[in-house]
């Protein structure tokens, strides 16, 4: 069985385990996932949705964001950590799209890459949520799944990126981020994955005891 053909059955099987397998980030528009995307850097996504919940009351659009003040952001985000290189971000970022962006966010990956505190990462989950444009997101869960899976060689998200878009069919690309988030919550756990009771152990190379260093590997 080729790569992409394991990855398709992986993706099928995944689907049928994990119907509801979405982005766990609660926004309404896209300048809202953004600014929760950025709070999500090293902190859960439960934890950023009880933040945005009181946020985005507080501030009800980019010009509420865009006009608040450092200190005020930071004591508003303080709970997810890293609060204030986020809320510069946050402010920075609200700024921009309403100076070049007319208050929209863009669906381009080189637009949302110059947008301060977005990298490949958000860009993908923005692309992919926002705007059902094809995206493959590469968070802790995708790039370590992906690895114990065989399907990458790799430790560096980009790297990954480009090895899960040769052997994925478009139309699975978001969604492959959001089932590798559900199945490392509930099975394939980073400390301890139960591949006993795994739905697609038979397509794993790590399950199956083929390349077992594919937990800690790195670029070769």
């Amino acid at each position: 069985m080729t790569d992409q053909n394991r990855a398709s059955e992986i993706a099928r099987i995944l689907k049928k385990k994990y119907p509801d397998a979405e982005c766990t980030l609660n926004f309404k528009y896209p300048w809202q996932l953004m600014i929760a995307a950025i709070l999500a850097a090293q902190c859960t996504d439960a934890r950023v949705n009880i933040i945005t919940a009181d946020l985005f009351e507080k501030y009800p659009d980019l010009e509420a964001f865009a006009s608040a003040s450092q200190s005020d952001m930071e004591e508003d985000i303080r709970s997810c950590g890293l609060f204030r290189n986020k809320a510069k971000a946050i402010i920075a970022s609200s700024s921009m799209l309403l100076e070049r962006y007319a208050g929209e966010v863009p669906s381009d990956m080189d637009a949302l890459l110059r947008l301060p505190g977005i990298g490949r990462k958000i860009a993908n989950l923005i692309m992919g949520d926002s705007f059902g444009v094809p995206a493959v997101v590469v968070d802790t869960h995708c790039a370590r799944i992906t690895r114990l899976l065989g399907l990458t060689s790799h430790s560096d998200p980009v790297r990954i990126e480009r090895d899960l878009m040769a052997i994925l069919p478009k139309e699975i690309w978001t969604s492959w981020g959001h089932l590798m988030v559900a199945h490392g919550r509930e099975i394939c756990k980073a400390r301890q994955p139960v591949c006993e009771e795994c739905p697609v152990n038979k397509l794993c190379l790590y399950a199956l005891g083929v390349k077992t260093d594919l937990r800690g590997a790195g670029d070769a």
